[in-house]
């Protein structure tokens, strides 16, 4: 079976490129619709293309961003100025255009991120967080499993990017499972190890800053609603769901994937060891964590004690790493760690999702949608339902949920904006969209933090399906009772 899975991997990977150009071209070559600008009718092209590439991964994430903006750059630059059909819109024009989102505040955001993620890791202070917490948790299996969900829930305030937060904590679970002479095909090992992704998952929900995708979806707000959501109020409607769904996660893991021992003998011994290794904290440490906390604290009180916005106090925060006297880590030590393929796909993500917009590709695409699902007649709430289904089903084709964000959040956007309801809170309901975005759970290949952990060995794709499952149907079913209890009382819906 697993040789059978890979060769049809192989064989979408093969087949993707072509497969993508092709549909692409067919898309060209169909009639323009009346209600559709030129412009628009090759950005959906573009965005079949983006989509084929993505879910087949025929082409790394950076690749493919640089291949979807020079399209942007042909396709738009060589078709009429919507604003003037008597001529084209230029190559210069459309460059503009494709490189939009990397200037977007979204981009500088997880710009800054990742460069704070990277201090984290280079000083080691995340692991040390999370050896602290597991230091007090003792050796009762599930005690250790609940250890592992209240580490993700701990680092997502002070790591911003998933997958260093799984990248931190998957060396300490396969240290775990080695000290306490467990296999790594035990149900212990995948029970933690899917328990520590699945709990980075839920807290990208939870936390603003805690996934590259929230500012996929912020950065539309921000451009095509001219709203801001701060910290605090992403924190107020997200975390209590978050918090809600950690519980239900312990649950399901240990009733799904119970482990073979109740508690494991030197369990204790295990993480002192880790801890002493570390030895005592650092001074780069000491700075980093007052700067953490520092941020922590402008991001809780932005628009309430002082004025400045989320991405400005991140960007803040990074250059005083970068100060002589603090001196956490140097450029050239911070650069190693950064994913600079993700900022870029990050960058022409959110431009990809504008030019939808603004050629109005969006909202035919939204019109489609409405159409076909009879959106228009629907309450708020029967339109949220079926939309965030949507999403879900959509997910599991993907491996990136920046790109999920990037593709459907500015259809998202136009399908509400559509219903042309005067009491309809879209910023609102766009950001709850944008936390069904986070759903990696059914598929390891649903998440860059998924694909870390599977690599592993300690866990099947059947053991992710079988957790994962319960976790996608009962997380749905509970955005349903938020939405229409506690997300009502904020006025979302």
């Amino acid at each position: 079976m697993a040789g059978q899975a890979a060769a049809s991997s192989s064989f979408f990977k093969k087949c993707g490129l072509p497969l993508a150009v092709l549909a692409m071209v067919a898309i060209f070559m169909a009639p323009t619709p009346a209600d559709l600008t030129t412009a628009g009718h090759r950005m959906l092209g573009i965005l079949v293309f983006a989509v084929i590439i993505w879910i087949t991964e025929t082409v790394t994430y950076p690749v493919s961003a640089s291949i979807i903006a020079t399209l942007m750059i042909l396709c738009l630059g060589l078709s009429p100025d919507p604003q003037d059909t008597s001529k084209l819109l230029g190559t210069s024009a459309a460059l503009k255009t494709a490189f939009a989102g990397i200037s977007a505040s979204g981009t500088v955001l997880v710009g800054a991120a990742l460069f704070l993620a990277a201090a984290m890791m280079h000083t080691g202070l995340d692991k040390r967080i999370a050896l602290f917490v597991l230091s007090k948790v003792g050796a009762k299996t599930n005690r250790i499993l609940a250890g592992m969900i209240f580490v993700g829930f701990v680092l997502a305030f002070f790591v911003p990017s998933t997958t260093a937060r799984v990248g931190c904590i998957v060396p300490i679970v396969l240290g775990i499972i080695a000290a306490f002479k467990m296999e790594k095909t035990s149900r212990f090992a995948a029970l933690l190890m899917i328990a520590t992704v699945h709990a980075a998952s839920i807290w990208n929900i939870g936390i603003k800053t805690a996934a590259a995708q929230n500012m996929v979806a912020l950065g539309f707000i921000d451009k095509q609603l001219g709203a801001n959501i701060t910290w605090s109020e992403w924190f107020i409607a997200a975390a209590p769901y978050a918090a809600i769904m950690s519980v239900i996660l312990y649950f399901v893991c240990w009733k799904l994937l119970k482990p073979e021992t109740m508690e494991v003998e030197g369990g204790d011994a295990t993480v002192k060891e880790a801890r002493k290794e570390l030895g005592p904290m650092k001074a780069s440490e000491k700075k980093l964590m007052l700067i953490s906390i520092g941020l922590l604290f402008l991001w809780v009180t932005e628009k309430t004690l002082h004025p400045l916005d989320t991405t400005t106090s991140t960007v803040l925060a990074i250059t005083l790493m970068f100060l002589p006297g603090i001196g956490i880590m140097t450029w050239r030590e911070a650069q190693a760690h950064i994913s600079w393929g993700t900022l870029v796909l990050f960058g022409i993500g959110i431009s990809m999702g504008s030019a939808l917009l603004s050629t109005e590709a969006a909202s035919w695409l939204a019109h489609q949608l409405s159409e076909g699902f009879g959106l228009a007649g629907m309450s708020v709430f029967m339109v949220f339902a079926i939309l965030a289904l949507f999403l879900i089903v959509v997910h599991i084709g993907f491996a990136s949920a920046t790109a999920v964000a990037s593709s459907m959040i500015p259809i998202m956007i136009a399908v509400l904006q559509g219903l042309d309801n005067p009491m309809l809170n879209i910023v609102g309901i766009t950001m709850v969209l944008q936390f069904v975005v986070s759903f990696g759970f059914i598929l390891p290949v649903n998440s860059p933090q998924g694909i870390l952990a599977f690599a592993t060995d300690t866990f099947t794709a059947m053991d992710c399906i079988k957790i994962g499952l319960p976790i996608t149907i009962i997380g749905y079913l509970l955005l349903l009772v938020f939405a229409q209890t506690y997300w009502k009382v904020l006025g979302i819906f």
